[in-house]
């Protein structure tokens, strides 16, 4: 049987935010919405209606331009960190959790500097990776059989979609039959390989994620 896990990644977006809210409730599940400083600061009234649906918020950046192990300068990938957390403010789960910009959803030593480590392991959060990406915003109408095919070799896939005006989110409403109807369970909580650290501690591996300094 598979586990599949839904997370939403760089909004949000004030038209395919609501669109991907009514979605979930008509089929009465619940994701993680990791949204970006830089659009919740005049959105959070839809961060507000998802947190009050019960779905999860956690913090992707502010800017989402590049990612924090690339991040030369000092001080930007903790300003990327806190500014973020701020504005989520009393939206924030109790676990703080944190997903890193990958740049296309690649699992590797660009997503962590020292410093955003440091920042991490400093506020209590939660790391959150993910190992399913169908790449929605490059194939908006065909991301759904690719998104099966690497649901359903795996026991417990946490998806990473995007609430962005591609037109992908179309196809959502598609996909959680199509899951369903091949016997998928989702649930709201992340798989353990998937969080590196939790509420600040390291419980897996980080190293595959962190650019040290040369």
């Amino acid at each position: 049987m598979t586990t599949i896990t839904l997370s939403f990644d760089n909004g949000p977006d004030p038209d395919v935010t609501p669109q991907v809210l009514n979605t979930l409730r008509r089929h009465d599940l619940r994701a993680t919405f990791f949204v970006l400083g830089d659009k919740l600061r005049d959105r959070r009234a839809l961060a507000e209606r998802a947190h009050a649906e019960g779905h999860w918020i956690g913090n992707h950046t502010y800017n989402h331009l590049v990612p924090l192990g690339l991040s030369a300068e000092r001080g930007i990938a903790a300003s990327e960190i806190t500014r973020t957390e701020a504005l989520i403010g009393d939206l924030a789960h109790e676990r703080r959790f944190f997903r890193p910009f990958g740049g296309g959803g690649l699992l590797d030593q660009r997503l962590l500097s020292p410093e955003a480590l440091e920042q991490l392991q400093q506020g209590g959060y939660t790391c959150v990776l993910w190992n399913t990406i169908p790449e929605d915003w490059a194939y908006p109408e065909g991301w759904v059989e690719r998104a099966l095919r690497l649901s359903f070799a795996r026991e417990h896939a946490l998806i990473v979609l995007h609430d962005l005006p591609t037109g992908a989110m179309d196809r959502l409403d598609h996909f959680l039959h199509a899951a369903k109807d091949r016997g998928a369970v989702f649930r709201q909580d992340f798989p353990a390989d998937c969080v590196p650290m939790e509420r600040g501690r390291l419980v897996g591996p980080i190293e595959p994620y962190l650019q040290r300094a040369a």
